[in-house]
């Protein structure tokens, strides 16, 4: 937690979130929209002093403020006044509220859907035929245009068939590329022909929900929202594979609505599916063609640096399909590994590898080394030290144990898991020459996944889910030092132990799958 996120007493509410620079003039939040609490916030002091947020922050509500939040809570509209729209707008850049917008038609005219291909064909012919039964109920048809990325055998005339006799849902239109480039140019190609006002992207093999366009357009009522992304779940089957994806889906960020900020409980969406504005991407100069992987990743957080809002709405859902081989599966997942050094590079401090303060590394570091009471003993300092940054809540001693607590075993979990992501290559080394260090990996190994095995409970033995989980975290950090040795860099593999016990409670891990944005 971080002192400086703390308001003075006389203010409503603390600046929008760190990292985000505000915008002179920003738009109102829509009157007739309503406003959902995040489940992370807790009120106190009669709703005047707020804990939650990702990244977890106090804030301090003035007696008019806490009142209205509370009116907000219970299902009143925002309203027009200047003092309501603007204190929605700052709890809502803060993460502690999220939008209801209004149900809202969106004229087809104004969208246009690029879907990227590049030898694949049944999964494009699943995706047009997702988004002719997606555009029931939607007057007018769709526009999609198919970028053929340098297919083998073009999709050219496989479109043309499945347009045959149809007057209903779609127009499509093909462009193709003569070489592949991958799927950011193929987008960025695709957002070079677009005319419309908004332009979703759609990859191939995704199908998308019913009433998509309604649904995530609704939150573009807001001028402030640039982009708006769907929760993207993997399509069910029956192999390992299939149900290890539907539980640990890289494209899947849950079921929680966010506002997308980099080390943001959502730190990234992924353009397997999202609706964006066209000029807001243009305006940042679209996708980046020298990325393979992590394109979109840097594409929205190039939007939020200037400003702009991106949302996550996880009600509705699309599906992806999985790869259908171990083989391609590994080779996913070391490509985005691979999406870290880039990024890391264009975007400094932003894809560190393990996020947790200090003293959990420490505390997790000599219980590893054999010294299970000095890490206790280092727990208990940082907690003791953790109060005076918590005197705006009552009980500022209870609050710390509670907060440090969760910190310090969520700390836990994320290091194991570093152990065996961007670190395996280190704990392997380790591992050869120490007994302990070997019981320490083995530990890091099996705990972590263990326990996202028990929180998920997905149609896998624990042992397979253990396994396969073990071969996913290796694979990513493969890509990692791959991506590193090829970039010559090394801050993609450089932790970050600034943060304070309790922040990573609420906190996704930092670059977990930050090259996961295709399902190409």
């Amino acid at each position: 937690m971080n002192a400086g996120r703390v308001s003075p007493p006389d203010a409503p509410v603390t600046p929008s979130v760190p990292g985000l620079p505000a915008v002179p003039g920003l738009p109102a939040v829509p009157a007739d929209w309503t406003l959902t609490l995040d489940g992370s916030v807790r009120r106190f002091a009669d709703g005047r002093v707020l804990l939650g947020g990702a990244p977890l922050r106090i804030l301090r509500l003035t007696d008019a403020g806490a009142t209205m939040l509370g009116r907000w809570v219970a299902g009143e509209a925002v309203g027009r006044s200047t003092g309501r729209t603007q204190l929605a707008r700052r709890l809502l850049d803060a993460g502690i509220v999220h939008p209801v917008p209004t149900p809202a038609e969106i004229d087809p005219a104004t969208v246009t859907v690029v879907i990227p291909v590049c030898d694949d064909a049944e999964a494009l012919a699943v995706t047009l035929e997702s988004l002719r039964a997606g555009a029931h109920g939607v007057a007018g048809r769709l526009r999609v245009l198919v970028v053929d990325d340098g297919s083998a055998i073009p999709v050219e005339a496989l479109v043309a068939d499945l347009a045959a006799g149809d007057t209903s849902g779609l127009e499509v239109t093909v462009h193709r590329r003569p070489q592949p480039g991958g799927p950011g140019v193929a987008r960025q190609h695709g957002l070079a022909r677009v005319r419309t006002a908004l332009v979703a992207f759609v990859d191939a093999g995704v199908t998308v929900p019913t009433g998509w366009l309604a649904e995530l357009g609704a939150h573009l009522a807001d001028d402030a929202v640039a982009a708006v992304a769907p929760r993207v779940g993997s399509r069910p089957g029956p192999s390992l594979l299939q149900r290890y994806e539907q539980a640990q889906s890289p494209l899947d960020l849950g079921a929680e609505p966010a506002r997308v900020v980099p080390r943001g409980r959502v730190a990234y969406v992924p353009t397997a599916m999202l609706v964006a504005r066209r000029a807001a991407l243009e305006a940042v100069g679209g996708f980046a063609p020298a990325l393979r992987y992590g394109e979109d990743v840097d594409l929205i957080w190039r939007l939020v640096a200037a400003g702009r809002t991106v949302r996550y709405v996880p009600e509705a859902v699309a599906q992806h399909r999985p790869r259908r081989s171990w083989r391609a599966w590994w080779r996913q997942r070391v490509g985005y590994g691979s999406a870290a050094a880039p990024l890391a590079q264009r975007h400094p401090g932003q894809v560190p590898p393990v996020q947790v303060s200090a003293w959990s590394a420490a505390a997790w570091l000599a219980a590893a080394a054999g010294h299970p009471l000095l890490g206790l003993a280092v727990a208990g300092g940082s907690t003791a030290l953790l109060p005076r940054k918590l005197s705006a809540l009552p009980e500022p001693r209870r609050r710390a144990i509670e907060l440090a607590g969760a910190g310090h075993l969520h700390a836990g979990r994320w290091l194991g898991r570093a152990v065996l992501r961007p670190y395996w290559p280190l704990a392997l080394a380790a591992a050869l020459v120490s007994r302990r260090a070997r019981r320490a990996v083995l530990a890091a190994a099996v705990l972590p996944a263990l326990l996202d095995w028990r929180e998920r409970r997905p149609a896998v033995h624990p042992a397979a889910f253990v396994g396969v989980r073990v071969a996913d975290d290796v694979a990513y950090g493969t890509g990692v030092w791959l991506g590193s040795l090829r970039r010559r860099t090394w801050a993609a593999l450089w932790p970050d132990l600034t943060s304070w016990p309790g922040r990573s409670a609420q906190a996704q891990e930092p670059s977990s799958q930050l090259g996961a944005r295709s399902s190409r």
